[in-house]
């Protein structure tokens, strides 16, 4: 299937709001990253979301060239090629764009989805991730609703975040963060959906926090509160009736417990950010392959070593496939599994 449409990114949330699951939104860099985001969610039959953050972007397009929006378009032509032969719905996604990569990031990319579109292709991604969390709510919010109506122009969905995921990730560093900052207010959520709900045909994602931490922790070190995510659903749904009920998003899931996950499926989590684990993931299998074929991999003491272990092909296979169980994982874990709407 190809990489969804419009309708079809509005039909897979609307049915996760519904039925209390949501989607791994799996962080990419690289051809082999993606390949192993599409095993994943294929083997487990569940609908999924690939993204791109501004590094991994710049990551993809080689040392030479290290073009964020470049890159980012090489990896998503590629997932809009290999998504055809998979019979789940992908859509893709770009990650935390800060304010000042707005307009060297976010934009371009836009610009080159109205390129493909007066020419008759689809979208080149479905959804983009302004995270304005450094700027005072009000002036958040503002830019947020700007740039809503014009994602709203070319029918893409645009994820925004209030409060600040603490931790550390992609060169972005929260880790002094004040401890207020990582909760939401209700407050906020009231003021954030009512000013984006003026955007005309305008639809949109929330990362509220509730304690979220990127990074690495064992299970039980990040304190999450959902009832944040419930009590701010609550007041926006009070006022302006259960159709308001937002779709929100997850980040710093790393180091939560499922416990926690699942209560906030219920209070309208749809999509969960999956980068750390599944980057471990990738990475664990090569370093595997390497100590246990030392010899072969290297040239030692003038021997010759042995191609058939020093093929990256021969360490990147079991990456990909360690990757793509990961993903497996994650949608076990969000209830996504079985779930895909697409029917040939």
């Amino acid at each position: 299937m190809p990489v969804v449409n419009f309708e079809q990114y509005c039909n897979m949330l609307d049915t996760a709001q519904k039925k209390n699951y949501a989607y791994p939104a799996i962080n990419v860099t690289s051809t082999e990253t993606a390949n192993a985001a599409l095993k994943g969610f294929a083997d487990a039959k569940s609908d999924g979301i690939i993204q791109l953050s501004t590094g991994g972007g710049q990551f993809a397009a080689g040392l030479n060239v290290a073009d964020m929006v470049l890159g980012s378009i090489s990896i998503a032509q590629h997932v809009h090629l290999l998504a055809e032969k998979y019979n789940i719905f992908i859509a893709l996604h770009t990650d935390h764009c800060q304010p000042q990569k707005v307009d060297s990031y976010i934009k371009p990319l836009m610009a080159e989805t109205k390129r493909r579109r007066d020419l008759g292709l689809p979208n080149l991604f479905n959804s983009h991730m302004f995270d304005g969390s450094v700027l005072p709510l009000k002036e958040n919010v503002a830019v947020s609703k700007k740039l809503l109506a014009e994602c709203a122009a070319l029918d893409i969905i645009l994820e925004v975040e209030i409060g600040v995921v603490g931790g550390e990730e992609d060169g972005m560093d929260n880790e002094g963060v004040a401890k207020d900052k990582l909760y939401t207010t209700s407050a906020d959520m009231l003021y954030t959906f009512e000013q984006l709900s003026e955007v005309k045909k305008g639809r949109f994602m929330l990362a509220a926090t509730f304690g979220n931490v990127h990074g690495v922790y064992k299970p039980g070190n990040v304190k999450l509160q959902p009832k944040i995510l419930r009590d701010g659903q609550k007041v926006v749904t009070d006022k302006h009736g259960a159709k308001a009920i937002m779709d929100l998003v997850f980040h710093g899931g790393s180091g939560s417990e499922i416990a926690d996950i699942h209560e906030t499926l219920e209070y309208g989590v749809v999509k969960m950010n999956v980068d750390t684990d599944t980057q471990y993931a990738f990475t664990r299998p090569v370093v595997d392959h390497i100590m246990k074929n030392y010899d072969g991999v290297l040239k030692i003491e003038g021997e010759v070593g042995n191609k058939k272990v020093y093929d990256p092909r021969s360490y990147l296979k079991a990456a990909e496939k360690n990757m793509a169980a990961r993903v497996e994982q994650a949608c076990n874990d969000l209830k996504s599994t079985g779930k895909t709407i697409f029917s040939a």
